[in-house]
Formats: C-alpha cells, sequence, structure tokens
C-alpha cells in the first residue's frame, strides 16, 4: 500500500509540472498572438517577416479553445471581424 500512495504522489507532482509549464507556454502562445495582432507586417524588417509569419502561422495552427486560454491567460481577446456573416 505504501509503494501505491508513493506511486499516486509521483503521478500527482508530475500532473502538478505538466499543468504548470502549460500555464506558462499558454502565456508565451498569448503574449505571442497579441504581439503579432498588434504589428504592422508592411513596417516589418525583412529579416522578420519569415519569423513573424512563422509565429503567426504556428499561433493559427492552435485549436480555438488553446488560443481562447492562451489569450485569457494574457488577459486579452480576439476581436471579431465586422465583415463576418
Amino acid at each position: 500500500m505504501p509503494q501505491k500512495e508513493q506511486e499516486i504522489a509521483l503521478l500527482r507532482e508530475e500532473v502538478e509540472m505538466l499543468m504548470s509549464e502549460r500555464q506558462s507556454l499558454l502565456r508565451v502562445a498569448g503574449a505571442a498572438a497579441v504581439m503579432i495582432a498588434s504589428l504592422d507586417s508592411k513596417r516589418l524588417p525583412v529579416g522578420a517577416i519569415e519569423s513573424a509569419d512563422l509565429v503567426a502561422t504556428t499561433i493559427n495552427g492552435l485549436a480555438e479553445e488553446t488560443l481562447q486560454d492562451a489569450l485569457a491567460s494574457v488577459h486579452a481577446e480576439i476581436e471579431e471581424d465586422s465583415q463576418a456573416a
């Protein structure tokens, strides 16, 4: 029984560590999304365009729920497109 309790405690620690890491990654993704959304691509240095495109493409590949969690972690919101039907 003590070994089973020890295994449970280790699993709990691992899950807590993973959740903490997820929160950190959500903050990074949220901050990157806000930064990319605020950029004027016409004013970016040529060398930064490829990196900005990579970040934007990666952010766009996130599941909607994950993106919402990322934006919430930095207290940001997605602005709805006024042209959307």
